[in-house]
């Protein structure tokens, strides 16, 4: 399976979501490259320029996980809403 996910241009942080300060987030795995496009659209146009979608396959997600040390993944089921399933790293 492959996922999508959004990366600054500038700096190539990934997006994320903090569902409290004490963690480093909870990288954002969009399922469809639209639907990464639609969240950008909808809740971030004003940086949208500044910002790219890329693909990453599914058995790569774990590597990005230890190598930024985030908590966890938040896979966006609705980009509008946003409705996110948050699955902590373990």
């Amino acid at each position: 399976m492959v996922y999508y996910i959004i990366r600054s241009r500038t700096d190539g942080k990934y997006l994320t979501a903090r569902v409290d300060d004490g963690t480093s987030g909870y990288l954002l795995l969009f399922k469809e490259d639209f639907e990464a496009l639609s969240y950008l659209n909808t809740h971030a146009a004003d940086l949208a320029s500044r910002l790219t979608v890329e693909s990453v396959p599914s058995t790569q997600v774990g590597g990005l996980l230890k190598r930024w040390g985030f908590a966890g993944v938040g896979i966006v089921n609705d980009p509008l809403l946003p409705e996110i399933e948050f699955l902590k790293n373990i």
